[in-house]
C-alpha cells in the first residue's frame, strides 16, 4: 500500500466509529441538560409560548404565501404567483400600501424614539418624589390607546364647529372654516402621525428612562475634567454611548410599534379604506385581503413582505446601537 493510501485509509472514520461519536455528542448534551434542569425548567414556559405564538405562527404564514388559500378549500400550491403579483400588479401595493407605510413608519419610528429620549432625560431631572407621577402621566397613554382615542383625539380631531381643534382654531381666526382634520387626505396622515407619536411612550420610554438614571455620576464629573463644557456634550459624549443597550432595545421597539400602529387611519377616519387611501398602510392591505376577501396565501405573502422590511430596519438599529459583543 502506498504513503498516500495509507494516509487516506486513516483519514477516512468507519461508519460504526461515526455512529459511536454521534452518540457520545448526544449523550454528552443530555448530560449537559440535566446539569441545568432547573435553569431550562424556569425557561420552558418562554420557550414553548414562543414556538406556539410567534415561531409557528411565521412558518406558516411563509407557507401560506406560495399559495392559493380562501380558507374553506384545501391550499393550493402555486409558487411565487403571490409574491409577482405583489410588485407588478397590485397598483395599491405599490401606489399607497408602501409609500405610506414607509412614511409613516419613518417619522414616527425615529420621531418617537427621539421625544422619547427627549422627555425621558427631562424627567430624570426631576426630583425622585414627583418624577414617577409624570411618568405614569406619559406611559398611561401606551396602555389605554383605545379608551384614549374615543376620549380625546376623536373629539378633538372632529370636523366639524364643535370639534375641540377646530373650535379653537376658529376663535382665533387662523381657519376661516372648519377643516376635516382625519376626513381630508391631506390632512389623515399628520394626524396619524401626531396620535401615534403621543401613544408611543411605552416600555421603550421606560427603558430610556432606566439608563438615563443608571449612568454612573462620576463618569460626568470625569468628563467636566476632561473638557466637557455643557449638558448637551454630556448627553453626547456620555449618557447616549452608556445607555446604548436601552437605545437599542427602545429603537427596536419603537420600529415595531410604528409598522403595527399603521392601522391608526382607519380608527381616526372611522371609514374603511381610509379616504383616498391617504392613511392606507401595509396593516390595512394585510387586513382588506385577509379579513376581507379571505385570500388568506395572499395576506400571508404580505405579512412576509411586512416582516422582512421590519427585520431589515431592526438590523439598520442594531448597525446603530449594537455592539460587537451583543
Amino acid at each position: 500500500m502506498s504513503t498516500h493510501e495509507a494516509e487516506l485509509s486513516k483519514s477516512v472514520t468507519p461508519p460504526a466509529k461515526q455512529q459511536k461519536t454521534s452518540r457520545k455528542r448526544i449523550a454528552g448534551l443530555f448530560r449537559e441538560i440535566w446539569k441545568y434542569r432547573l435553569s431550562y425548567l424556569f425557561i420552558s414556559p418562554f420557550v414553548i409560548a414562543f414556538i406556539l405564538f410567534i415561531l409557528l405562527p411565521v412558518l406558516a404564514a411563509f407557507g401560506l404565501s406560495f399559495t392559493d388559500f380562501n380558507t374553506i378549500q384545501f391550499p393550493k400550491f402555486i409558487g411565487w404567483d403571490n409574491y409577482e403579483y405583489i410588485f407588478s400588479q397590485d397598483t395599491l401595493f405599490l401606489k399607497h400600501a408602501i409609500p405610506n407605510t414607509i412614511k409613516f413608519a419613518v417619522l414616527v419610528g425615529p420621531g418617537g424614539l427621539i421625544l422619547s429620549f427627549i422627555l425621558a432625560w427631562l424627567i430624570a431631572q426631576i426630583p425622585d418624589k414627583i418624577r414617577l407621577w409624570f411618568v405614569l402621566a406619559i406611559y398611561a397613554p401606551s396602555l389605554t390607546g383605545g379608551v384614549v382615542m374615543q376620549i380625546i383625539w376623536q373629539p378633538l380631531l372632529s370636523g366639524d364647529r364643535i370639534g375641540y381643534l377646530n373650535s379653537f382654531l376658529l376663535k382665533l381666526g387662523i381657519i376661516d372654516e372648519p377643516q376635516l382634520w382625519v376626513l381630508d387626505p391631506a390632512y389623515l396622515m399628520n394626524s396619524m402621525i401626531i396620535v401615534t407619536l403621543w401613544s408611543s411612550m411605552g416600555v421603550g420610554f421606560l427603558a430610556m428612562l432606566a439608563g438615563i438614571l443608571n449612568v454612573d455620576e462620576t463618569l460626568y464629573e470625569a468628563g467636566r475634567l476632561d473638557g466637557i463644557k455643557s449638558r448637551l456634550q454630556e448627553i453626547w459624549y456620555i449618557t447616549i454611548p452608556y445607555m446604548r443597550p436601552q437605545m437599542l432595545f427602545a429603537s427596536v421597539m419603537a420600529i415595531v410599534s410604528a409598522f403595527k400602529a399603521g392601522a391608526i387611519g382607519e380608527q381616526l377616519s372611522q371609514t374603511k379604506p381610509t379616504p383616498e387611501y391617504a392613511g392606507h398602510t401595509l396593516v390595512n392591505h394585510i387586513d382588506d385581503y385577509g379579513l376581507v376577501r379571505f385570500e388568506m396565501g395572499y395576506a400571508a405573502a404580505l405579512s412576509v413582505v411586512l416582516l422582512i422590511t421590519i427585520y431589515i430596519f431592526n438590523r439598520l438599529s442594531w448597525r446603530l446601537f449594537g455592539t460587537k459583543g451583543e
